[in-house]
């Protein structure tokens, strides 16, 4: 369960549903939601952590750290060396 948790939150932050800096739902409010154990929710977001996905904001909660996908952060990478080269 914990593996389908991270793998729909993964989908959905790399489609941009869930906007880099937007706070997720605590873990009791979204185990709740999906009726499953809070270590559940708190073994998929730790994961999430790790792979660098998630930021812990201590006791404000998680918020979603990075999102869509490797082409569009190389664009912006791009584009910002473009503009330095410019002045």
């Amino acid at each position: 369960m914990t593996r389908q948790i991270r793998e729909q939150l993964i989908d959905r932050i790399d489609a941009g549903v869930l906007a880099v800096g937007a706070f997720l739902p605590s873990e009791r409010e979204l185990a709740n939601d999906l009726k499953v154990a809070r270590n559940v929710v708190r073994g998929a977001y730790e994961q999430l952590i790790s792979a660098g996905k998630l930021r812990s904001e201590g006791r404000k909660g998680r918020t979603v750290k990075s999102g869509g996908s490797k082409k569009k952060s190389s664009a912006k990478r791009t584009t910002k060396s473009t503009k330095s080269r410019k002045k």
